[in-house]
């Protein structure tokens, strides 16, 4: 198969001995630092992605690479590698009546395959959280985002080979969609499949995988605002929430309103009127927006903008009429990812980080935190919405598994 030599490399790189933690943090703060001062480069690569791009496309600002983005990445990557390795770690160990010693330790998960659409940064996170995990990644970026990959991993390369590393740690495939069904049918070389996109990305390799996928889903984010909710906290948050970056998964996509608090709505709206979001409000929050919002930017919502990420300046308004009701909608709208409640009701707010199912539940806080950098993971591989093996930002310990060790002196086991 054409792919196969690809494939052969990186399972050939996972049985070679487990590199030093000092050189595998050496490696990473030099990766880091080669990525800042090789950010012209860098950035001109991505540039010519950009200028296949319709600028309004909401994948846009995924794609885009900054000066200052290189140097939070760089930043990610050196506090990754300040972080306590989990390999070896052992979960737990006891001594059996017959004398084994039986004890469980954290242990690489292989090879990882990763298919992602136009997000460069990608590149460098992956590549840092399983190196330092011992894991072998091999990479499927989108063709959106071709000349940003080939530049990042020409970096890494570059700084592996200063180490004496075998290149094959860190694999990119080419970026034909032939690459991606291979990658999906790679039995025996692929460990785990992690996709990192839209949900049709997410949906197309859960389908079609033949290697065990790990998802991390859309995020399809409510935040709820309860009838004792902080107005000028309130507001500060929301905004937040919805205008920090558009195009990401944690970003707001509908606010839920008691109806008590309907008249409220225009002061809680205001920071989002400053910034241009474009609203679609249910009846009642329509009304109570429509003498303030300016009228191009307020429309009646229909039953589509519910439940939808957005990944854009727009958001959806939902009307409940208890705390219930907004519990009962989240259920059955959420995609699991975070979900927000704003209120000073300390009832109200233990029963929500109780009972709702997310990976990420807040209490007066943006969801804009779900991160695996602002949860202390250093980075993240993306953010899990499942509940098999991880959950929620996945950084250094959810890219290992364990293994059983099984020590004795000569027992045997009898019928």
């Amino acid at each position: 198969m054409k792919y196969n030599s690809y494939f052969d490399k990186a399972r050939e790189a996972s049985r070679k001995p487990t590199l030093a933690t000092a050189l595998i943090n050496q490696v990473l703060e030099d990766v880091a630092a080669e990525a800042i001062a090789q950010t012209d480069y860098i950035l001109a690569e991505n540039q010519k992605d950009l200028d296949r791009m319709d600028s309004a496309d909401p994948k846009y600002d995924r794609l885009k690479l900054t000066a200052d983005r290189i140097k939070g990445i760089a930043e990610d990557m050196i506090s990754v590698a300040k972080l306590d390795s989990p390999l070896g770690k052992q979960l737990s160990s006891s001594e059996m009546p017959n004398g084994l010693s039986i004890s469980k330790i954290r242990v690489p998960l292989g090879v990882v395959g990763v298919i992602y659409e136009a997000r460069p940064n990608v590149t460098f996170d992956v590549f840092a959280l399983c190196f330092k995990t011992g894991n072998i990644s091999v990479l499927k970026g989108g063709s959106d985002a071709d000349f940003s990959n080939r530049a990042i991993i020409s970096v890494i390369h570059q700084i592996l080979e200063k180490h004496g590393v075998d290149i094959n740690v860190a694999t990119l495939l080419p970026p034909e969609r032939e690459a991606t069904a291979a990658l999906l049918n790679a039995i025996g070389y692929i460990d785990v499949l992690i996709p990192r996109g839209s949900q049709s990305l997410i949906d197309f390799v859960r389908d079609n995988s033949k290697v065990p996928v790990i998802e991390t889903g859309a995020g399809i984010v409510h935040t709820y605002f309860d009838e004792s909710g902080d107005l000028e906290k309130g507001a500060e948050i929301i905004a937040n929430a919805k205008t920090r970056r558009v195009s990401v998964c944690n970003a707001l996509d509908c606010l839920i309103v008691h109806s008590s608090r309907l008249d409220d709505l225009p002061r809680l709206a205001h920071i989002l009127k400053q910034k241009e979001v474009e609203i679609f409000a249910d009846e009642q929050a329509f009304k109570a927006l429509e003498a303030d919002y300016p009228a191009a930017q307020l429309h009646q919502a229909k039953p589509e903008h519910f439940g939808t990420e957005f990944l854009s300046m727009k958001m959806a308004i939902k009307t409940v009429g208890s705390f219930a009701e907004a519990l009962e909608y989240i259920a059955a709208n959420s995609s699991k990812h975070s979900e927000a409640i704003i209120s000073e009701d300390a009832d109200n707010i233990a029963q929500f980080l109780n009972d709702v199912d997310a990976a990420a539940v807040y209490a007066n806080v943006s969801t804009a935190f779900t991160d695996g950098a602002q949860f202390g993971l250093g980075a993240e591989i993306g953010i899990s919405t499942q509940k098999l093996h991880a959950r929620g930002p996945m950084g250094l310990e959810e890219l290992t598994s364990y293994k059983w060790l099984v020590k004795g002196d000569g027992q045997t086991r009898n019928p």
